[in-house]
C-alpha cells in the first residue's frame, strides 16, 4: 500500500471534491460534511469517469407527490448511464452487490508544517 498526498485540506471544503492519478488510477476524493472518502473514478457498468456524475442526495417517497431527500451529497450518479453510488461504501444505491472500489483516506499533520494538513489517500 503506498500513500499519496492529495493536497491540503482548505483546497477540498465540504460539499466539494478533487479527482487525482495515484499509481495509474484516477480517484476521486470527496470531502462530506468534514470526513474525506476515495472512491475509483470508474463506473463499474461500461467504465465512465464516475466522478463527472453529479454528486446528489438519496431521494425516497411514502407516496405520489412527496419527497424525501437523504444522504444529501452522498450520492455521485454516473454521467452516462445514471447510476447511483454511496460515496460513503462505493456500493450501488439500487444493488449493494455492484460496487465501485473505496479507499482509505486520512488527515495527516506534519511536525514540519504544524499549520497545515495534508489529506493522504491509502492505495
Amino acid at each position: 500500500m503506498a500513500d499519496y498526498a492529495v493536497g491540503h485540506v482548505s483546497e477540498i471544503p465540504p460539499g466539494s471534491s478533487k479527482v487525482i492519478e495515484a499509481d495509474r488510477r484516477s480517484i476521486g476524493v470527496f470531502n462530506i460534511a468534514g470526513q474525506f472518502y476515495a472512491i475509483r473514478n470508474l463506473c463499474p457498468h461500461q467504465g465512465a469517469a464516475l466522478c463527472d456524475g453529479l454528486v446528489t442526495s438519496y431521494v425516497t417517497s411514502d407516496r405520489p407527490g412527496e419527497f424525501a431527500y437523504e444522504k444529501e451529497g452522498e450520492i455521485i450518479r454516473c454521467p452516462w448511464h445514471f447510476w447511483e453510488f454511496d460515496i460513503k461504501t462505493g456500493c450501488m444505491i439500487v444493488d449493494p452487490k455492484t460496487r465501485t472500489k473505496t479507499y482509505d483516506v486520512t488527515v495527516e499533520r506534519y511536525d514540519v508544517t504544524v499549520d497545515e494538513e495534508i489529506v493522504i489517500v491509502h492505495v
